[in-house]
């Protein structure tokens, strides 16, 4: 026998509990926000809400974790970055966290995380995304990261993208 809760009904590992209002706004918003001077007042003006009140009920589900960001996603082909490499980095774990901060702060690294090895397959631990209109421009901007691991490098390699993949977040049913 399977169980499912409503969103309505669920709550965030802190005891946030979901609100329908909420739930409006997620689904009001889940393809992106009104692309208008004030997004929070449209949305408003669209579900009967203050625009205020828009903008508190998004804080409060950021804080609770319901939500993890609202930011704008864009698309690096339709930008002339048709060169999408994610460096991967072979670091000590005991610097991962120092290193893992220099290279995420580089201008040009649109994400950067540590994910566990899997020896002996894969060593690598440190993986950074880097975007160019080239390959030279992805494989210039690695060894600018290459430079700030200096000797903490032991190996890298650059994955680059194969294929455009429809990148959206969770989608909830009406």
């Amino acid at each position: 026998m399977s169980t499912s809760t409503s969103l309505s009904e669920a709550a965030a590992p802190n005891g946030f509990a979901i609100s329908e209002r909420d739930r409006e706004l997620i689904l009001a918003t889940q393809a992106g926000l009104p692309l208008v001077s004030d997004p929070w007042a449209e949305l408003g003006k669209q579900l009967d809400m203050d625009a205020d009140e828009v903008l508190a009920r998004f804080q409060a589900m950021q804080q609770a974790g319901v939500i993890r960001r609202v930011a704008a996603v864009p698309d690096h082909y339709r930008l002339g970055y048709r060169y999408n490499g994610m460096t991967v980095w072979d670091v000590a774990d005991d610097r991962i966290a120092e290193l893992g901060t220099a290279v995420g702060e580089l201008p040009f690294v649109s994400h950067c995380y540590r994910r566990p090895r899997h020896l002996p397959y894969w060593s690598f631990n440190l993986f950074a995304m880097v975007h160019g209109t080239t390959r030279e421009e992805v494989e210039d901007k690695a060894a600018q990261i290459r430079a700030v691991l200096g000797d903490d490098c032991r190996q890298h390699t650059i994955l680059y993208s194969s294929a455009i993949l429809k990148k959206t977040g969770l989608r909830l049913r009406k």
